[in-house]
C-alpha cells in the first residue's frame, strides 16, 4: 500500500513540489551558506565580518565590470563571476550597511564617464582587442539631495582588480571600507635619534637630504616625531614606529610598553650594527662608539628573542659590492639580497614583492613559551652563520669575512609580525626615577629647614605659597596602568633598521626641484605594506591570504605524468638504436684500410632499411601513447560528468524518499 502511495502520480507531484520549494526556500536565504570547498574560499575571516558589521556609516560598493564586452572570454567571465560572489558574501555580512551596485560601462555611455570619472582604468583584453573595465569604487552611500558640492566625499578605488591578486582580493576590499569609513590619517608616531629626516655631516660641512622613506610615509601619513626624553606617548597615536632605539629611558619604554598595551600598533626596527650611523671623512670612516640597539624588557614580554651582538652572514643571499672604482665587485657575507622565495607568500606585508636588499642584519627568534603568535616575514638561507658585530664594524675588506665562515645550517628569522594578548612588561607601574625623588627629598628639606620666605609677601612663607602649585600637579590625570593588553596586540620587529636606507634600495635623482626615485628594491615597499596593514586595525591585520581557486586534477596531472614517461623511456630507445645505426653504417661505409667505400653497398642499404622500419614503428608506438594519454582523460571527464550530473538527483530523490517513508510510517503507527 506504501509503495502504491508513493509511486503514484500524487506522490510522484509531492515528491517534485517538495524539491521546488526547498530549491525556492533557499533562494530566498541568501545569508545561508554552506561553503564546501577545501580552502574555505567563500567563507568570510571574522576580522572582515567584524568590519562590515560595525560600520558606522552606510557604503555602497560600485563594481564596473564589463561583462558584455567578456562575453568570448571565459576566464575573465569566471573571475568575474567570483569577485562578485565575494563581494555579495561581504554584503550579506555588513548586516544593511553595505549596498553593492554592479555597472557594466558600455562604450560612449554614462556608466563609462562615471567609471573614468572615479579613475577605473579600461585594458584592453587582447592586442588591439575592446577594452574593458574591471574596478571597484567604494564611496559613502548618501541620497543625490544630501551630497554637498562644496565637500568632496571620502572616496576609495581599485583601479583594476587583476587576476593575480585574488588571493588577497579580501584584504584589499577591506582595506578600501576602512579608509572611506575612517577618512582621517592615521598617526605615525616616529621615534629615532638617526638622521632620518636629514642633518649635518661635519666631514663636508654640508646638510644631509632626510632619507626617500620619509618622503613616502609622509605622503599617506601623519607623522609626529616623538622625542627620545618624552616620557608619554599620546593616545591619538595610532602606529609607534621605532627605528634604531638606543638607550631608551625607562619612562620612554614605559610609554611604548603602555601604548602597546592600549591597543595601539608597533613597527620596530633593531640593529646589531647600524650602517647609518657611520660617516666618511678625508681621514677614513668614523665609526661611532656603539652601533646596536635594542629594547630590553619589551621584547622578552613580547615574546621576541635578540641579540644585540650577533650579524647575520649569508653565503647565498650575499651582495655583490664595490669596495672603490677601480676594484672588482666581490660578495659581502654582511650585505644581503633577500628574494621572494625566502619571503613570506602568505603575508600581505611581503606577498608580492621580490628583493630586499639588508646589510649587517640581526636575527629574532620566538621565546620558548611565549604566549605570542610569532610568524616570519623574511627568513635567511641555511648557508648562513651568526659572526660578533664587533668583526663587522670596521671591515674593510669583505674577503676576510669568508675565512672565518662557516655555515650553520639553518635558517634564522630577520622579520616577524607579533600578535596575541600580553602582560605588561612594566607589572608594577610606571618606573620610579631615583634622581627626581632624591631632588625632591632634598627640595623639601630646604623647605622645611630654612622656611624661606615670599619676597612679595613676607608673613607668607614660601612654603605655604607652593600649595596650590602642588594641588595643581596633583590635580593632573595620570593615566591608568593597563598590566595586560586590550585585545591583541600587532608588532611588527625588523632586525635590521639599514634597510631603510637610500643606497640599499633606491638611487634618487634632482629634477626641477623636485625628487625624482629610481627604486632597484622593494625596501620602500614592504615598509608601506607594513604601515598600511598596521592602519587597519586588529581586524584588518588578521585577514590571511584566500585560497587559490586553480585547482587542477591531480588524476588528470598523473595521467600527463606517466604518459610523459613512457613517451621518453620510447624516444630514448629510439636515439639509441639511432646510434646503434650510425655506428654500423659508418662501418659498413669503410673498407679494410679504413677508407670510405663512396657507395652503397647492399648491407649498407639493409641496414637503412631496417632502421628506417624501426623509425616507423617507433613513431607508431609514440602516437600510441598520446592517442591513449587523450582517451584515459577524455574517458575521466566522461565520468566525471555522469557522476555531476545524475549524483546529485539521485541524491536528492533518495533524501525524499526517505523522509516520505518515514513520513509514512509515522502515519501507520499513529493509525
Amino acid at each position: 500500500m506504501n509503495k502504491k502511495l508513493l509511486f503514484s502520480p500524487a506522490g510522484l507531484v509531492g515528491i517534485a513540489v517538495a524539491l521546488v520549494l526547498s530549491v525556492a526556500i533557499i533562494s530566498l536565504l541568501p545569508s545561508l551558506r554552506i561553503d564546501l570547498t577545501e580552502d574555505q574560499l567563500y567563507t568570510l575571516s571574522d576580522g572582515s565580518r567584524n568590519i562590515v558589521a560595525n560600520l558606522e556609516t552606510p557604503l555602497e560598493l560600485m563594481f564596473f565590470y564589463s561583462e558584455s564586452a567578456t562575453e568570448d572570454q571565459p576566464q575573465i567571465r569566471a573571475y568575474g563571476t567570483r569577485v562578485q560572489e565575494l563581494l555579495r558574501e561581504i554584503v550579506i555580512a555588513s548586516e544593511g550597511n553595505l549596498t553593492l551596485t554592479v555597472i557594466d560601462p558600455e562604450p560612449f555611455s554614462e556608466d563609462e564617464d562615471l567609471a573614468t570619472q572615479y579613475g577605473i582604468q579600461a585594458v584592453p583584453v587582447s592586442a588591439g582587442g575592446e577594452e574593458i573595465y574591471f574596478g571597484l569604487v567604494v564611496a559613502p552611500d548618501v541620497a543625490p539631495e544630501d551630497v554637498n558640492p562644496l565637500i568632496p566625499m571620502a572616496t576609495e578605488t581599485m583601479p583594476l582588480v587583476r587576476p593575480d591578486q585574488e588571493q588577497f582580493l579580501e584584504y584589499e576590499f577591506m582595506k578600501l571600507i576602512i579608509n572611506v569609513a575612517n577618512p582621517q590619517r592615521t598617526v605615525v608616531g616616529l621615534i629615532t635619534e638617526l638622521e632620518i629626516d636629514g642633518g649635518f655631516n661635519p666631514a663636508t660641512g654640508q646638510a644631509t637630504s632626510p632619507w626617500f622613506v620619509m618622503d613616502l610615509i609622509r605622503q599617506l601619513y601623519d607623522v609626529r616625531r616623538i622625542p627620545t626624553t618624552a616620557d608619554t606617548i599620546e593616545e591619538d597615536v595610532d602606529i609607534l614606529m621605532v627605528v634604531h632605539p638606543q638607550g631608551l629611558s625607562e619612562q620612554l619604554l614605559y610609554a611604548i610598553d603602555q601604548h602597546v598595551m592600549r591597543g595601539g600598533e608597533a613597527l620596530v626596527f633593531l640593529d646589531p650594527n647600524a650602517d647609518s650611523m657611520v660617516s666618511l671623512s678625508p681621514q677614513g670612516a668614523l665609526i661611532p662608539a656603539g652601533m646596536n640597539s635594542n629594547l630590553p624588557g619589551l621584547l622578552e614580554a613580547w615574546g621576541v628573542d635578540y641579540a644585540d651582538d650577533l650579524v647575520l652572514t649569508d653565503n647565498e643571499l650575499a651582495l655583490r659590492v664595490r669596495m672603490s672604482q677601480t676594484e672588482r665587485p666581490i660578495p659581502h657575507l654582511g650585505m644581503l639580497g633577500v628574494q621572494r622565495q625566502y619571503l613570506a607568500q602568505e603575508d600581505i606585508i611581503t606577498s608580492r614583492l621580490e628583493t630586499i636588499n639588508l646589510s649587517s642584519t640581526g636575527v629574532i627568534s620566538q621565546v620558548e613559551g611565549a604566549v605570542t603568535t610569532f610568524e616570519p616575514l623574511i627568513v635567511s638561507s641555511s648557508d648562513n652563520m651568526l659572526m660578533d658585530r664587533v668583526l663587522l664594524e670596521s671591515v674593510t675588506d669583505p674577503s676576510i669575512l669568508f675565512d672565518e665562515f662557516e655555515s650553520d645550517n639553518e635558517t634564522h628569522v630577520i622579520a616577524a609580525r607579533v600578535t596575541g594578548v600580553i602582560n605588561s612588561a612594566f607589572p608594577d607601574g610606571r618606573p620610579v626615577v631615583e634622581e627626581e625623588v632624591q631632588e625632591e627629598v632634598a627640595a623639601d628639606e630646604t623647605i622645611d629647614t630654612e622656611a624661606a620666605v615670599d619676597p612679595e609677601n613676607p608673613a607668607i612663607p614660601a612654603a605655604e605659597t607652593s600649595d596650590d602649585s602642588v594641588d595643581d600637579a596633583a590635580e593632573e590625570p595620570v593615566a591608568e596602568h593597563l598590566a595586560g593588553s586590550n585585545g591583541t596586540v600587532n608588532i611588527v620587529v625588523f632586525a635590521d633598521s639599514d634597510l631603510l636606507m637610500d643606497r640599499l634600495w633606491v638611487q634618487v635623482a634632482q629634477f626641477l626641484g623636485q625628487r625624482i626615485p629610481q627604486p632597484f628594491a622593494n625596501n620602500g615597499d614592504i615598509l608601506i605594506n607594513t604601515l598600511d596593514n598596521l592602519s587597519g586595525g586588529a581586524d584588518l591585520v588578521s585577514i590571511r591570504s584566500r585560497g587559490t581557486y586553480s585547482r587542477p586534477f591531480t588524476r588528470v596531472i598523473d595521467l600527463q605524468r606517466q604518459a610523459d614517461d613512457r613517451l621518453r623511456t620510447e624516444e630514448a630507445e629510439l636515439l639509441d638504436r639511432l646510434a646503434e645505426t650510425e655506428t654500423s653504417l659508418a662501418q659498413l661505409n669503410q673498407d679494410e684500410e679504413g677508407n670510405p667505400v663512396g657507395q652503397i653497398t647492399p648491407e649498407i642499404q639493409a641496414e637503412i632499411d631496417r632502421f628506417n622500419a624501426e623509425l616507423l614503428d617507433t613513431r607508431r608506438r609514440l602516437r600510441d601513447v598520446q592517442f591513449q594519454l587523450t582517451e584515459d582523460i577524455d574517458r575521466l571527464g566522461s565520468n566525471l560528468k555522469a557522476i555531476n550530473t545524475a549524483l546529485i538527483p539521485i541524491l536528492l530523490t533518495v533524501l525524499a524518499l526517505i523522509a516520505h517513508f518515514a513520513r509514512v510510517r509515522r502515519r501507520n503507527a499513529a493509525a
